[in-house]
Formats: structure tokens, sequence, C-alpha cells
């Protein structure tokens, strides 16, 4: 996911005549830059009960109306992270990830004393990143040589705490891990499982908004972005694509969403021949 837009760029949307739905829908796109469609506002309602039962309010005009008194900034952060789509699963499309992990041991391979570095762009709570370090430390015990670097980011600071405890329930840690993951790389702690020290130590976190801040500083053979496009607009989805290639080592990799593509998006990458379902940087 996308992080959030420095503050001072913020300007508080106008009321119209569609009412709170549309001031909600525009706080998210004014923060991250992720777009609501019409169809799916549905999402809205469900998605701020909580901040509606916590707060004590009633109905999304009262949380509006919260949110445009100014009287509690947090409230907007409350909000915007609540309509963050946040759904993620440990090895989740596994292949495209075994996919990503072959094309690093043929980086590695290729040239054996350079860094590979990776970037999962959007990474919820954790699962993306962490499943990639889980294969490529396996893929290290198996053909020798250096851990690549890992660099994981997401939006939403809640996300992010999540992600950095590195601590799931016990229906979180079930979803896509198969057991001799779980007991190689998790201990049980009290009614959840939390990530071991030596898993974690294998990636760092950032909070980072692909439109508008600093990208991580160096570049990446390995970046993961999926389902983050999704919710952009054509402009800013072609913007976050280009960004992304100026990060990127010539042949570097970019992985996308399964309903994702760079096709008339940019020009800056193309599918890769050698590794299908995943984009190369074009040559210059």
């Amino acid at each position: 996911m996308l992080s959030p837009l420095p503050r001072r760029l913020i300007a508080m949307p106008t009321p119209r005549p569609t009412g709170a739905m549309q001031i909600l829908a525009s706080l998210l796109e004014q923060r991250t830059g992720q777009q609501i469609a019409a169809n799916r506002e549905w999402r809205i309602e469900t998605a701020l009960k909580p901040v509606l039962r916590e707060r004590g309010l009633e109905t999304l005009d009262q949380l509006a109306a919260e949110i445009l008194s100014g009287s509690d900034p947090l409230v907007a952060d409350q909000v915007v992270d609540a309509l963050l789509n946040q759904e993620s699963s440990f090895f989740r499309d596994a292949a495209v990830l075994d996919l990503a992990a072959a094309a690093v041991q043929a980086m590695r391979e290729q040239a054996p004393n350079r860094n590979v570095r990776l970037w999962s762009a959007g990474c919820s709570m954790g699962q993306e990143p962490l499943s990639l370090a889980m294969l490529l430390d396996e893929q290290i015990e198996s053909n020798g040589g250096r851990m690549p670097e890992i660099v994981a980011s997401d939006v939403s600071e809640a996300a992010l705490a999540r992600a950095r405890g590195g601590r799931f329930s016990q229906f979180e840690i079930q979803r896509g891990l198969p057991i001799r993951r779980m007991m190689r790389w998790f201990d049980a702690a009290g009614g959840d499982w939390a990530a071991k020290p030596e898993l974690m130590r294998q990636i760092s976190f950032r909070r980072i908004n692909l439109v508008a801040d600093a990208l991580p500083p160096g570049k990446f053979d390995v970046v993961l972005c999926r389902n983050v496009l999704l919710y952009l607009s054509p402009t800013l989805r072609r913007q976050v694509l280009d960004r992304l290639a100026g990060v990127m080592r010539p042949g570097g990799l970019l992985v996308l969403g399964a309903g994702e593509t760079v096709i008339g998006q940019t020009e800056a990458f193309r599918p890769s021949q050698e590794y299908r379902g995943l984009y190369e940087m074009a040559a210059a």
C-alpha cells in the first residue's frame, strides 16, 4: 500500500452533494492516491464500523463532520488506515514468489559478489517479505552464498507496526504457511505466533508513499509491488511505475499482482521472456 502524503500538502475536502461517502473517499485519495470506485462505496461503511464504535459515533455523517472540524487530527489517520485494503497472507500466489526466488538465485550465480536487493512495496502486515525471507534463507541453505537484502514498505503505520512486531494470530498463520515452515520460523506466543528474531532481522521496514515520498536509496534487483496499482488512477499508476524503474538495476525484475500489467501504462518495463508473468526493465 501507499503511505500518506505529508500533512502539509493535504487540503481537507469540501463537502459535496454526495455527502459523507465522498468526503471519506476524497480523504483516502488525497492522503494515498488510492481511489474507491463508486460501485465499491459499500466498503467504506464496512471498513469504518470499528472506527464509529471506538469514537461513539452512529453515522458516517458524524464521522465526516468530526474530520472536517479538525478537532482531533488523529481521526483522519484512523479513517485512512481503516480504508486501506490490507488483505494479505503468507506465500500468496506462491508460484510467483517461487519464480522471483529463482530469479534471485540466477542473479546471485551470475554475480556472486553482488549484494542482491529486493523491495516489497506494499508489504501490508509483513506476510510477503517474511515469505520471501523464508524462501531465500532456504535457498542459501541449499546453495550457499549471501542472504539478499530485503526492504519492505507500506502506507499504513498501523500495518507497519504489525509487520515490525512479527506477531500473527492462529488464523493468519494458517493462511498459506506450511506447518514445517511455521515450526521452523515461528514460536508460539500465547494464542499467537511470533516470527523468530533471526527471520525478522532479514527485513528492514519503512513507511513510504510511492507517489510522494523519497524512495529507498540505492538500486534494487527485484521489486514486488503487488495489488497496489489497482487502486490508483491511470496517471498515478504511470507515475509510480516510472518511479520504481528509477530505483532498479538494469535487468531488474518487477512483480505485479495477477490483475495488474505494465502494458499500456509505461515504456519503462516490458514482459520478461525468461520469467513469465514478471516484467523487466526495458532497454534504454
